[in-house]
C-alpha cells in the first residue's frame, strides 16, 4: 500500500466538511484516490461543541475505525466523541498519536482554526494527488488545508493501535 496521507480540510461554514465528504467518496469511486477513513466535524455557531461523524461507507479495509477519530477529535476539542473512553488508557493512546506523527503542533492548529461557524473534514488516503483533491473541492470552497504525511512506521503504528476486525 502506498504511503498514507492524514489530510485536514477546513471549510468556513458549518456544512462545507458534509458536501466535500461527498465530493471525496466521488474522488474514490473514480480512482483519483484510494480512500481509508474519513470523518467530519461540524460546528454551528452558539453550539459548545462540534458534532461529528465517520463516513459510513469507509469501513473497509485500512479503515482506523471511530477509536481513532474518537480520541483525535478528544484530543482536539476536549470532548469525549464517537464512543472513545477517555481515561488512563488517554494518555498511552495520546503518545501513540504523537509517534504516528500527530503531535501538539498538529492538534493546537486544527483546534485554532475549526471553531464554532466552521467544519472541516478529516481523511485518511493514500495515491492523492492533492491539487486533483482541491480543484475538485473549488464548489465547496475550503479556506485552509492541514496536513501531516504519515511515513510507513507511523502508519503502521496508528493501524496497530486501532486495528479495527
Amino acid at each position: 500500500m502506498a504511503q498514507a496521507t492524514l489530510t485536514v480540510w477546513k471549510f468556513d461554514s458549518p456544512d462545507g466538511a458534509e458536501q466535500a465528504s461527498q465530493t471525496l467518496q466521488d474522488l474514490a469511486r473514480e480512482g483519483i484516490l484510494t480512500l481509508h477513513d474519513a470523518a467530519t466535524v461540524s460546528w454551528a455557531e452558539g453550539q459548545r461543541k462540534p458534532k461529528t461523524r465517520q463516513l459510513a461507507s469507509t469501513t473497509g479495509a485500512g479503515a482506523l475505525g471511530g477509536g481513532f477519530w474518537g480520541l483525535l477529535f478528544g484530543l482536539i476539542f476536549f470532548v469525549p466523541l464517537l464512543g472513545a473512553a477517555l481515561g488512563a488508557a488517554t494518555g498511552a493512546l495520546a503518545g501513540s498519536l504523537r509517534d504516528a506523527g500527530i503531535d501538539d503542533a498538529f492538534i493546537t492548529k486544527v483546534r485554532d482554526q475549526v471553531t464554532p461557524g466552521t467544519s472541516a473534514l478529516f481523511v485518511m488516503t493514500s495515491d492523492a494527488v492533492v491539487d486533483k483533491v482541491k480543484a475538485a473541492f473549488a464548489d465547496h470552497q475550503p479556506d485552509d488545508l492541514i496536513f501531516t504525511n504519515l511515513s510507513d512506521d507511523q502508519e503502521a503504528a496508528l493501524r496497530g493501535v486501532f486495528a479495527t476486525e
